[in-house]
Formats: C-alpha cells, structure tokens, sequence
C-alpha cells in the first residue's frame, strides 16, 4: 500500500533530480498546502459525481483534501473553461471526458478552450461504451448480418439517440460511415431511456445506447437484441458480448473519462495526483464500484497514456463531426 507520505516522497523525489528550481522545489515540497478542488462540470448527482465522489474520498489518505464542485453548463464547457483559467498550481483540476475536451471543441465555431493547449493531462480512471441493439423484429444475429439486412433494405432501417451531438449520436454516425450506410436515418430522443423505450416499442429499428446493465438485462430478456459494443476490448461485466470492432476494425467508440490539470502545471505535482489515483484505483473496492455502475476502469494510468489517447480521440472523431456538419453553438 501507498500511503499519503508514499506519494509525497515520490514528488520530492522527482524535484531532486533537477526538474524545478530551488524555490519552486521548496514551494511545491508542501503540496497541497491547502484543499484540492476538483471540478466536475455537470450538475450534482450524474455519472460523474458516481466516479468523482468516490475517487476524492480515497484522497484523504493518499493525498490530501479534495473538495468537489460541480459546474454544470453549457454541455461542461462552463467547468472546463473555469479550470483552464485555474492556477497551474495542482489545487484545482478537473474530471472530464471525450463530450468536455472532443466534441465540444470540435463542434464549437469558437471553441472555449483547446482540449490540447490548455490542460495538462494526469490520468484516465475509467471508459464506458456504446451498445449497437436492435428490436427483436430485426432479422440479424450479429453486426454482419445486420449490415448485409440495411444493404439489402436500403432507407427502410432508422436508428435512435440520446440527442444531437451525443456519443450515441457520434457512435451511430461512425458506423454509418465505415459500412457506407447512409441511408440510415437518426432519430435524436431527449435521453437514452425514451429511445430504449421507442426502440422496444418498434418506432425505431436500431438504436445506440450507453452500455448499461440494464441493456444488458433487457437483451436477455428478449426485449431488444444487443449485438456488439463498441469498446476496443470485450467488456468483463459481459465477455460473452463481441466488440463491433471484431467485424469492423475501425468500430471503436468510448467514452473516456480522466483527470485534467491547467496548463502549466508543475510535472512533479502532476505525478503525485497520477500516483495517488493509481493507488486509488488498484483497490478492488473502488474497481467493482466502478464495474457496477457501468465503467471499465483504467489501472496503472499515467500522464503520457492520457495525452496519447486524447490525441488519438480527437483524430477519430473530428472527421465525423465534420461529415454531420455538426454545430454546437
């Protein structure tokens, strides 16, 4: 176990090999020399607060006070952007994900930030994922079957979202283009559970849903068909479920979600959040809580890892941004 003295010694460690100057080293000895906020830019009690309330409680120990606040608005940007304002001083820092730092900058004309610029990436926590399902009705066993279905019925398939701009929404785009299916239509709904609900009740025949372990109790209850995720991996909570990727291999779409610091932010801070978060999360306490609610945890995560994998999501998504002509403003 890695103690809170543990991750201090290891910033300490770090400033002695050179990397900050003797007052900064001095200054950054102390950290956090006061409470850390962590900012969470949704309103109180969604996804988020399920994964960031937990993470700060086990702060205490491992790394000092961590108080949450939640600044919801304007689809996150409004927590985003307060954070890239923030002291680069590791005391406030900031819990998002691929809606915050992908599609909002890139389906804003004026973005509030740059995903890229102005944060300094410290750790992925956890991902979830999409379900490609459809209504009993539909005659295809798997995502190939389906496909060669649409092909086959051309404009006769529509899909539903959680809304415009959403992942499901994203998501069914992204299959669209890789399977040349434009013919499909998107029925956007105010949330995943009205579209579930349509879905069921035959108005749609397809839908892309957050992977839940309710669709996965209504796909064996043979109320919709679950044919793949769209996870890179197949889920543990449901290995029996193949990936969309293992038909089409560019079928890869997840909602990360990680630990961002402003910009500027000194490195050896930086590692000593990424270390305690690692300690934090190899608690198989936290993991199955995390499993629970829907999440595939990250273990072992590091600044590198996270930068790597926002620039790997930008890449992905801004051609299909593009392609739908998508405007957040």
């Amino acid at each position: 176990m890695v103690n809170r003295r543990d991750v201090l010694a290891f910033g300490l460690s770090a400033l002695g090999a050179g990397i900050a100057t003797p007052r900064l080293a001095a200054a950054q000895s102390k950290y956090p020399d006061h409470p850390i906020k962590l900012v969470i830019p949704f309103s109180p009690g969604g996804g988020y607060d399920a994964i960031g309330r937990p993470w700060a409680d086990r702060m205490k120990t491992l790394l000092g006070t961590v108080v949450v606040e939640n600044i919801g608005g304007g689809g996150s940007s409004l927590g985003a952007a307060a954070v890239a304002r923030a002291q680069p001083d590791g005391h406030t820092i900031l819990l998002a994900g691929t809606g915050t730092l992908v599609v909002v900058p890139l389906g804003s004309s004026r973005p509030p930030y740059d995903p890229v610029k102005d944060f300094d990436p410290i750790s992925l926590w956890v991902s979830n994922t999409y379900a490609i399902v459809v209504h009993p009705d539909v005659p295809a066993k798997n995502l190939s079957e389906l496909i060669a279905y649409a092909k086959a019925n051309p404009a006769k398939l529509s899909y539903g979202s959680a809304g415009v701009g959403s992942g499901n929404h994203l998501t069914g785009e992204l299959f669209k283009s890789i399977t040349g299916l434009s013919d499909i239509v998107h029925v956007p709904y105010k949330g995943g559970g009205p579209a579930a609900s349509d879905l069921m009740g035959g108005q749609v025949q397809m839908a892309t849903l957050a992977m839940t372990r309710q669709v996965l109790e209504l796909h064996h209850g043979g109320k919709l068909r679950l044919l793949a995720v769209t996870s890179a991996k197949r889920l543990v909570a449901a290995p029996d479920i193949p990936t969309a990727a293992e038909s089409l291999p560019k079928m890869v779409s997840e909602n990360f979600i990680g630990l961002f610091a402003p910009r500027g932010t000194p490195k050896p801070i930086i590692e000593q959040i990424a270390l305690a978060t690692r300690q934090a999360i190899a608690a198989q306490d936290l993991q199955q809580l995390y499993i629970e609610s829907g999440y595939e945890p990250y273990l072992n995560s590091n600044p590198a890892e996270t930068a790597q994998l926002l620039k790997e999501e930008l890449e992905r998504w801004q051609p299909v941004i593009k392609g739908i002509g998508l405007s957040l403003n």
